[in-house]
């Protein structure tokens, strides 16, 4: 990395990230929602402190969506993945991926997209994640797909993990496969490996950690075969309503 010229621009202001996951229980209904709404949703929460009891808690079990915004826990160290406008000093000089330990930076929110190029499948809103399913995860406060390539991670040497493009720059290099650890049915808390469409290799980190300018946050990277290192947990976040469901064709 490099060092003093590339420090982070200032943050949002935080909130507890207890309060940041939406799971609608059986008597919420509300209508589906544009990505734009979703997005205006997402930055609101990271700037202002809600009103106590305006955001439902969510349990064990809620089905992760397609158009769903939330955190991936590695489960091995418990940090978040997460990103930021700081470009790796080696490698593809992209922005860089970590992990980072705080539950409550805005930084590590991800929404879930349809996968792109000639194979891919639609996503539409609501869809429940399966085992086997390709997926893109899109930064939410830069823009930027998670990415990979075959460049080394800084590091360990292993496989670079990159945000990479924009809403109209994507490629099959921002493509990631859904391989749940148990059942064929993606939900919060569930054990999972996402695998790089182009390389075959398993997103992941361990606790190599950086020194300036994001001293304390770990590597994140590809793995070329199938381990621990390899595993996470989606966490806080607004989970979309299962399409077809009562909640998402109902009114607030």
């Amino acid at each position: 990395f490099s060092e003093p010229g590339l420090a982070q621009k200032p943050r949002r202001h935080f909130v507890p990230h207890h309060i940041l996951l939406f799971n609608l229980g059986p008597h919420q209904k509300v209508n589906n929602m544009s990505r734009v709404t979703i997005a205006a949703c997402v930055l609101m929460l990271c700037t202002f402190t809600p009103v106590a009891g305006a955001i439902f808690g969510g349990s064990d079990g809620t089905p992760v969506t397609c158009g769903s915004t939330v955190k991936l826990q590695h489960s091995g160290t418990k940090y978040r993945l997460h990103s930021h406008e700081v470009a790796y000093g080696s490698g593809s000089g992209q922005q860089s991926v970590t992990c980072y330990e705080g539950g409550d930076d805005a930084n590590s929110y991800w929404t879930i997209q349809a996968s792109t190029g000639p194979k891919a499948n639609p996503c539409p809103q609501g869809t429940v994640l399966k085992h086997g399913d390709a997926i893109r995860l899109q930064h939410v406060q830069t823009k930027k797909w998670l990415h990979s390539h075959l460049h080394q991670s800084p590091l360990s040497g292993n496989q670079e993990v990159s945000c990479y493009g924009n809403e109209q720059n994507s490629d099959t290099g921002d493509n990631w496969v859904v391989q749940l650890e148990k059942g064929s049915q993606w939900n919060k808390d569930d054990k999972v490996r996402l695998m790089h469409v182009d390389t075959s290799a398993y997103l992941g980190s361990h606790d190599k950690k950086f020194g300036r300018p994001i001293a304390g946050q770990q590597e994140v990277c590809a793995f070329r075969s199938k381990n621990s290192n390899g595993l996470w947990m989606a966490t806080e976040g607004i989970y979309m309503p299962v399409a077809g469901s009562e909640a998402s064709e109902g009114e607030l």
